[in-house]
């Protein structure tokens, strides 16, 4: 009874992955990555590149994503049936314009109980809107936002503080396109993106 219930088992778990439907490719394109007025300026100047270098990294190696459409690739602005018939061939379900606000960056200095060192903390947060390509209506939000504690020395050092941002910014484009995802699986295909 037990072989045979084990049996079944595999059978149907063979059954459920070889109907699973393989995953939709998207191509996404950075419009821009704006810092919202409420972020002091010294602390966008050290945010805003990372972010923006995360964001261009994401885009491009993300599995899901196609960030290269090949030099043929009609405008998407000047040709919009073209590009659809474009993307289609390249297997690409949909195509957006992605914009992306830091609405919060900062960097503090806590103190610790160990002798000689102290916290580094910085923390980001960002908001991406991704619009149709054609089209331009709105499809998909998405934010994300990471704290990152590290412990230094009396000194924080370059590095130190490169790491740190480099780290929030990673984790808080990472955890915006969770969202991003979760809406696109739950099938946001906005009407200018069907034929």
């Amino acid at each position: 009874m037990l072989l045979r219930t084990l049996a079944l088992l595999v059978v149907t778990l063979c059954a459920t992955t070889a109907t699973a439907q393989p995953k939709k490719k998207y191509h996404f394109s950075l419009a821009a990555v704006d810092v919202k007025p409420e972020v002091k300026a010294d602390v966008a100047k050290a945010a805003q590149p990372r972010v923006e270098e995360q964001v261009k990294k994401v885009f491009e190696t993300h599995p899901q994503l196609v960030g290269d459409l090949g030099k043929d690739a009609p405008n998407w602005k000047t040709a919009a049936d073209a590009f659809r018939k474009h993307l289609a061939k390249k297997g690409v379900t949909a195509g957006f314009l992605v914009t992306v606000d830091l609405t919060d960056a900062s960097e503090e200095i806590q103190p610790t109980d160990k002798p000689n060192t102290q916290r580094l903390v910085v923390k980001v947060s960002i908001h991406m809107l991704g619009e149709t390509m054609p089209g331009r209506t709105m499809s998909f939000t998405g934010d994300g936002s990471a704290t990152i504690k590290q412990e230094v020395g009396k000194k924080v050092s370059d590095r130190d503080r490169k790491f740190a941002w480099d780290d929030a910014a990673k984790a808080a484009v990472d955890d915006a396109m969770v969202t991003v995802f979760k809406q696109l699986a739950a099938g946001v295909t906005p009407k200018s993106q069907k034929k």
